[in-house]
């Protein structure tokens, strides 16, 4: 090991066998926007707080730091949604298959495990990502089984 730490490539190989679930994050600004994350995690029970990590180069960066977006969702994917893992995480897939619906305004992601409506309540730079502290101010599941994300695939359980 040296001074600067691990190397990316073995820090992500590292980190690859923490199996996730995998969400996908949302939010609105001129239009609404997705992007996948596993970067993904609870904080607080009371208040009830979570946090996503965001790269810095990622579009969904830019628009979460706009002061004019209070709020984000956080969707944690069924096993039967891959594909939108996949079109959100930049590979092609159309647009007119995503299950949007809106929760008083932001856009959320239909047949999801769960969801999350998130208001901004802290913003923390870290090295080349950003946290987003969200406070929980509505959420609602289903007993689906999720997607899972292990060393570099999907994974189902069971």
């Amino acid at each position: 090991m040296t001074d600067t730490g691990l190397s990316p490539q073995e820090f992500r190989q590292t980190l690859g066998r923490f199996a996730s679930g995998v969400t996908i994050i949302t939010a609105k600004g001129d239009e609404r926007r997705g992007m996948t994350a596993s970067a993904f995690v609870s904080v607080s029970l009371q208040p009830p707080l979570i946090l996503v990590s965001v790269d810095t180069r990622a579009h969904m960066h830019a628009l979460l730091l706009q002061d004019d977006v209070t709020h984000f969702g956080v969707n944690v994917l069924s096993a039967t949604q891959r594909h939108l893992s996949d079109h959100f995480a930049g590979r092609p897939g159309p647009e007119d298959q995503v299950p949007w619906f809106e929760h008083e305004g932001l856009p959320l992601i239909g047949g999801s495990v769960a969801q999350l409506v998130c208001r901004k309540d802290r913003v923390i730079e870290a090295g080349d990502h950003t946290l987003f502290l969200g406070f929980v101010e509505y959420s609602r599941y289903t007993d689906d089984d999720p997607l899972v994300y292990f060393r570099g695939q999907y994974h189902e359980l069971g």
